[in-house]
């Protein structure tokens, strides 16, 4: 009889163990590989709607989806507070292309490009280069795999 709960209570461990590790092989939903636990390299997100990208600042930070953001002002911050989705880059800021073509790849705050009121990331600007080329398919080619591409 100890022999048989010792054998279930094995059992058990190596399934929790086994769904552990597949929990922790999933990649993050939101790319924080430029600044560890921080959303699109630190740039604050909101300053890309005027057209003129920020690097924000830790005082300004917020929460969402696991990573923090920073921004250059609390009125930034507070805009992201009340609207993530509008703000947050597409795809947790992994490269859009690379979405589209069903893997992920670093986004480069520095390669963007607002289409229909959300933010693009791509991986460099030979990426984004191919990115403009069809821009509206690889959207409809990215939404189809997301979140997919992060198991």
């Amino acid at each position: 009889m100890n022999r048989r709960l010792l054998l279930t209570t094995a059992f058990a461990t190596c399934v929790v163990a086994a769904h552990s590790n597949l929990a922790q092989a999933k990649k993050a939903m939101v790319y924080t590989g430029l600044v560890e636990g921080v959303g699109a390299g630190g740039y604050d997100v909101v300053s890309y709607t005027t057209g003129k990208p920020q690097m924000g600042d830790a005082t300004f930070a917020a929460e969402h989806e696991g990573a923090k953001w920073y921004f250059v002002s609390p009125e930034n911050m507070k805009a992201f507070q009340a609207a993530p989705a509008k703000y947050a880059p597409a795809y947790g800021g992994y490269c859009a292309y690379a979405v589209s073509q069903g893997y992920t790849a670093k986004g480069d705050p520095e390669q963007w490009s607002i289409v229909g009121g959300r933010l693009y990331l791509n991986y460099n600007a030979s990426v984004q280069s191919t990115w403009k080329e069809d821009t509206a398919g690889y959207i409809t080619k990215g939404d189809a795999n997301w979140p997919k591409v992060l198991e």
